[in-house]
């Protein structure tokens, strides 16, 4: 992975969690999506490190500084009645890419996945982000067409 690396992709730590914060921030900006920080950090030392966590997550580290995530929840299937892991976010910077840390991270996937008893793995990306699709593809995942929706439960958001 380059001479001058130490990279290593291990569970999300507290100490961890403002560089998650600038992390999201990136990530938010090559997808041309809006971030906004509003809490997040204490919102996710909750979520990271409950005695139930709600979110699961890694980070991979050069030298011990963050320069990707990858983030999971798990979920249930109506139709099979089955658990499920959902990857809700995994993210490298840009010179991080192509170096085999895509590849550590869906095998933690695969990893805490069978841990949590979850026989599959879900995800969604952007239509343009080609470079993660035929990333995905390679490592064996099959796209499914669906139209993702976005629905307001507080009450700005109901008609």
């Amino acid at each position: 992975m380059g001479v001058n690396h130490d990279i290593k992709v291990e569970p999300v730590e507290p100490g961890h969690l403002d560089a998650l914060l600038e992390l999201c921030r990136e990530h938010a900006a090559y997808e041309e999506a809006e971030f906004t920080e509003d809490g997040q950090v204490e919102r996710w030392r909750s979520a990271f490190f409950a005695e139930r966590p709600a979110l699961h997550g890694w980070v991979a580290t050069d030298n011990g500084t963050p320069c990707g995530f990858m983030t999971v929840t798990t979920d249930f299937a109506t139709w099979n009645a089955r658990r499920f892991a959902y990857l809700d976010c995994l993210y490298l910077q840009e010179p991080y890419r192509r170096l085999g840390l895509g590849r550590a991270f869906l095998e933690r996937l695969r990893e805490f996945a069978r841990d949590q008893g979850c026989e599959w793995a879900e995800w969604q990306t952007p239509p343009g982000n080609e470079l993660g699709i035929g990333f995905y593809r390679r490592m064996g995942a099959v796209g499914k067409p669906k139209l993702r929706f976005h629905y307001d439960t507080d009450e700005r958001g109901a008609s």
